[in-house]
């Protein structure tokens, strides 16, 4: 039985004190029944050479919809009353993820020590993004947290929900290519040895193209796990290749300029770009903060790029809007434009708000039609792929009953 060390108050005096029970939710009824308030609690890890609790804890992860959880029901509870640190305890007993759970403790422990919530936060920056803490921290400072966390957990909404329509849209074309690519191997392993024996037991004088698709099968035939081992690895390393940051540089500078594609990109981009900007600069995040953190934020190294210079230039008193018109390859035409309005008007948020739902809504709308786009495209693909197929194996019959 698990062994739980807690920490509660009664009658205004601190007391602490451990126990062996099933949960944490026994330990909180155990303390009740002392008519005491609970302050912490924690689990003591006994030693075991396999701790188990330890490698579930390092194989979980925290997804973005709980951290979006995490956001709005912490503004819901604050608002409605409760401290920081009895929110966090609410919320510590509702998850189901041990690792979060795990990390909403220690969260809980150093603001019972005097930590703030921002500074608790910094130390899981793979759970919290900068975004995230910088806007906590700008919600603490002006004394508008509920706002900065109800902003935050908005921005994280919306870049999750982009994100799975995104995903969504390719779905369609990577089973259409899957699914070419195993038929491919099937006809290579099966069709094409029958066909070729054919061809020798009647002497065939066969055309470049077949004797290239023969040729491959039988490789494929007589080598199959070799065949196998050199196509993972080509697909392993080409995907190594591309998280390098060269590789990601030219993969980068591939779908910014491939057709269709190129379009999205910059549109997703922008679309990020804004909102991130007009979430921070809404909390109360300084100018230059904003875009250093957006910066982290972008992913794409180009706009990662455009947002350094742009952070340089404000700094030496340039509006923002007069950088961005020097990358409308990057940026469109009517980010520059709305971001001017917004800096001649002092409205800079409420623009970048509506550049970000305008983006937003683009998006959608074309990850709905992208079926229907990519489709001819694939047909043409397909197309090809059977045309050379076809003409490769069938060409020597049709020579071959022109000669008879």
């Amino acid at each position: 039985m698990p062994q739980f060390k807690y920490k509660a108050t009664r009658l205004g005096e601190t007391y602490e004190g451990s126990i062996e029970v099933t949960d944490r939710f026994a330990v909180y009824k155990h303390i009740r029944g002392e008519h005491g308030t609970v302050i912490s609690v924690r689990q003591v890890q006994k030693f075991s050479v396999f701790n188990f609790d330890r490698i579930t804890l390092a194989l979980n992860r925290v997804k973005t919809y709980e951290k979006i959880t995490f956001a709005k029901n912490l503004a819901t509870m604050v608002e409605a009353g409760l401290a920081l640190s009895r929110a966090l305890s609410v919320m510590e007993r509702q998850t189901k993820n041990p690792k979060f759970k795990d990390i909403l403790v220690h969260i809980n422990k150093d603001l019972n020590q005097g930590s703030s919530l921002h500074a608790a936060l910094e130390k899981y920056p793979k759970i919290f993004s900068s975004l995230f803490t910088a806007m906590v921290r700008a919600g603490e400072e002006s004394g508008k947290l509920v706002e900065s966390l109800r902003v935050v957990g908005s921005q994280m909404e919306s870049s999750y929900v982009l994100k799975k329509k995104i995903r969504g849209a390719l779905i369609y074309p990577i089973i259409i290519i899957g699914v070419l690519v195993i038929v491919g191997i099937l006809m290579l392993v099966y069709i094409v040895p029958t066909l070729s024996e054919t061809f020798k037991e009647l002497g065939v004088d066969l055309p470049a193209s077949t004797r290239a698709i023969i040729a491959f099968s039988d490789f494929l035939k007589n080598n199959f796990f070799i065949s196998i081992g050199i196509l993972l690895t080509v697909v392993g390393g080409g995907v190594y290749w591309f998280r390098t940051k060269r590789g990601g540089r030219v993969f980068e500078f591939i779908i910014l300029h491939m057709p269709i594609i190129s379009g999205l990109v910059r549109e997703i981009n922008s679309a990020r770009t804004a909102r991130t900007l007009a979430s921070l600069l809404s909390s109360g995040v300084g100018m230059v903060s904003a875009v250093s953190i957006t910066r982290d934020v972008i992913q794409n190294s180009y706009y990662k790029e455009v947002l350094k210079r742009i952070g340089e230039r404000i700094q030496k008193g340039s509006p923002m809007a007069e950088v961005l018109s020097e990358y409308e390859h990057l940026y469109p035409i009517l980010m520059g434009e709305m971001i001017a309005v917004g800096e001649e008007t002092g409205k800079l948020s409420d623009m970048l708000l509506e550049v970000a739902k305008f983006y937003e809504g683009e998006v959608s709308d074309k990850t709905k039609n992208m079926s229907t786009i990519v489709e001819p495209f694939l047909m043409v693909i397909v197309g090809v792929a059977v045309g050379f197929f076809a003409i490769s194996m069938i060409s020597p019959i049709y020579s071959l009953s022109s000669s008879i």
